[in-house]
This record gives C-alpha cells, structure tokens and sequence, in this order.
C-alpha cells in the first residue's frame, strides 16, 4: 500500500467537522468490569485515575470515540470473548484498541494485561483502526471557509508575526525493524540508518492536522515528498491556497502560503527560511519569526508520539501495508483529543522532540522566483514594522 492521501477525484469536496450522536453513556458498571483485568499498578488507583492513566482522555471523549466508531465496530455480528469466555461490549473493544494504540505495548503485552489472547487484541485494533480511517474527513479536513482560515491566519501571526500563513509542514519518522528480506532495497533505511516509515502533515496553531500524507519510506526526502503529494497537486489547480491575499501596504499584496523547515523547497506556496551563514540582521530576524512558526508542527508531532505511542517506539515488523492506516487512525485521535477540548489532555506536559537523534537537513534545489519574492515582501514587512515600532517608542 503507497502513502495515504486524499485522491484526486475528491479534490474539489469540501469537508466539515461531523459530530456523530452519542449512544447512550457508557454503563456505569463497565469501567468497574473492565478495570477488573488489570495486571499491575493501575488496580491500585482509583477508578478515574486508573481510567485517566490508560487512555489519557476524559470519559467524555472516550464516549464521543465509541459513539464515533459504533456502527463499524459492531457492524458483521462479530463476537470477541476474554480468556474466560465473556462476551466483549462495545466499550470493551473501543478500551482494548486504544489501549494497544496508546501503550505501545506489544499485542502479547497488553493481551495479557486485559485477559484476552493476543489475536483478540489485533482483530479488535484492526478494526478499530479502519472504522476511524474510514470516517478520516470528519476529523481531518482543511478550512472550508474564509472566516475559519482567517482565525488560523490570524493565530499564526500571533506566534511569529508572519501575515497569511495557513499552515507548518513537517515530517515525522516512524521506527521500524523489518525482515531481512524486506530490507534488500533499503527504500526503508533512513539518513540515520533507520528503517522508517515518513509521516508528512501540514499543521494549524492549534496543532491540529490539517492535511496528512503517511506511508512515506524512510530514504525518501522531505522536498521530494512535498513535490510528489497531493496537496501540491491542489495547490497547482487552484484548490488549496487561493483564499484571500494580504495587503502589506498600497498595492503590495501577498498570496496564501505555508512555512516548512530547510528540507522543504522554497515554492510559490511554500515559504522557507534564508539559509548561509552571511544573513543580515532583518534576515536573522525573519528567520527567527519564521522558526516560532514552523515550531508547530514539532510541538503536533511530540503530542502526538506521546499520546499513541505505538509510533514512538520501533515497530517489531509491521504490516506495511496497514501501517499507514494506523498512522492515519492516530492522527484523526489526535484530532479528536483536540476538537473535543479534553480536560484531561489540559493537565498533561509534553515537552522535547521527535526524531530526536535526526540531523537536520538542506534541500538543494533552486529557489523558485515567486517563492524568493513572497518571502522578500514578508521580510521588508517585519522589518518595516520593527522600525516603526521603535519609531513609536522613541517618540512616546
């Protein structure tokens, strides 16, 4: 299975947020039931902290996420039983998923600690997993409307100054050791020696995804990835970035565009920052405004790996073909996590990077003129505007 991503033929729909009605909440016995099956520390908390410490959301969500997943999951009259023969309700299943995605734990592992055999625990993931992706507009989809990319807009040049951004690019890599016989081509080795799988998204300031394109192997570049995907092919037949421009004085405007780091290449709808090490003093600036930007996305992909975190650690052979849709599955909860204003999500700490053993890289293509002068203009903006307010200061 190639990268996932949208198809052509979908590329003129727009899509909006779709809340699925709640089932009724979940029974007031079955996190008693379930937490039964606990091996470990958790028996020893108390119910809304050992239910927190699992699946690091509130019940509010967990019941939006099963209400979400209701039909497909219990679509085909399919029975999952424990290791003692009891039936699985619908929350036992959707608990069991997130578990797996969420621990990273091994199926063996976290079939263990719930009582269940570990096929259990690969069915009930596998179609979790595919009941999410199969809905994967509803959670992930771009602005459909001015006045929703205006907020974004807006948000983004209250974080690094940077007028009619709609969005960061970055990419992500998920570790992998794969059999030998897969690795003959080393299309999935790395720059760091590292069988991986890409994930590239575009991100909004509020971290959520806005357009995502996982499957990627690992040799591949983060310009060639960003040139073969479909949202550059949307960009080019004017769907994507072709809102409203930005006046930066008397007829000088500015189009739409996104910020990606010095592996992506300087497009017409992609800004990068200046790069050697004879920049002056408004370019260093720009840079500087630039990176508060850009960070974004390291900040969505952190939150993201350490949520689910089967994509932090190294997958012990995996299904290539359905690892893309668990990379999708994790990023519509992402979403999710994000759309549903979680309390619980609002009490933890999520600091450092991802990738962190990767060094950065420089993608060598020609600047492309149009892209040169977007990021010229936006240049001699923040620096007319730095003066003018230090003009201002001076004068007060």
């Amino acid at each position: 299975m190639g990268p996932t991503r949208g198809s052509k033929s979908k590329k003129k729909s727009t899509t909006t947020l779709s809340t699925p009605p709640l089932i009724h909440s979940q029974p007031s016995d079955w996190w008693h039931d379930f937490s039964k099956r606990f091996h470990g520390d958790l028996k020893k908390s108390t119910d809304s902290q050992s239910f927190e410490s699992m699946f690091k959301m509130s019940t509010k969500t967990f019941d939006y996420i099963t209400s979400f997943v209701n039909e497909e999951m219990m679509a085909g009259n399919k029975n999952y039983i424990d290791l003692n023969g009891n039936q699985l309700n619908l929350y036992d299943m959707v608990g069991v998923a997130l578990r797996r995605l969420g621990s990273g734990d091994s199926l063996s592992t976290v079939g263990t600690s719930l009582n269940l055999h570990q096929t259990t625990v690969a069915g009930l993931t596998k179609r979790f997993v595919d009941a999410l992706v199969e809905k994967t507009h509803s959670h992930i989809y771009w602005p459909s409307t001015e006045l929703e990319m205006e907020d974004i807009k807006s948000k983004f040049e209250k974080i690094g100054g940077l007028p009619n951004c709609c969005g960061a690019i970055g990419t992500t890599h998920i570790l992998m050791r794969l059999l030998n016989v897969e690795c003959s081509t080393n299309a999935w080795c790395d720059r760091e020696n590292n069988q991986s799988m890409v994930l590239s998204a575009i991100v909004d300031p509020t971290l959520r995804f806005r357009d995502i394109s996982g499957g990627w192997p690992g040799s591949l570049t983060d310009e060639y990835i960003f040139k073969e995907s479909a949202f550059l092919e949307l960009c080019k037949d004017g769907v994507r970035l072709n809102g409203k421009q930005r006046e930066l004085s008397e007829g000088n405007e500015i189009h739409e565009y996104i910020v990606g780091n010095s592996g992506f290449p300087l497009l017409k709808w992609m800004l990068t920052p200046y790069q050697g090490d004879q920049l002056g003093d408004y370019e260093m600036k720009f840079n500087e405004m630039f990176f508060k930007t850009q960070m974004v996305t390291n900040e969505a992909f952190v939150k993201l790996k350490e949520n689910w975190k089967i994509l932090k650690g190294e997958l012990w052979r995996p299904d290539k073909n359905r690892l893309p849709l668990i990379i999708t599955a994790c990023c519509i909860l992402h979403n999710i996590l994000i759309d549903m204003e979680d309390e619980v999500q609002e009490t933890l700490v999520f600091s450092g990077g991802h990738d962190l053993d990767y060094r950065p890289v420089f993608c060598n293509a020609d600047d492309d003129q149009v892209g040169a002068v977007l990021r010229e203009k936006i240049c001699r903006y923040l620096s007319f505007r730095e003066n003018d307010g230090m003009h201002h200061s001076s004068a007060a």
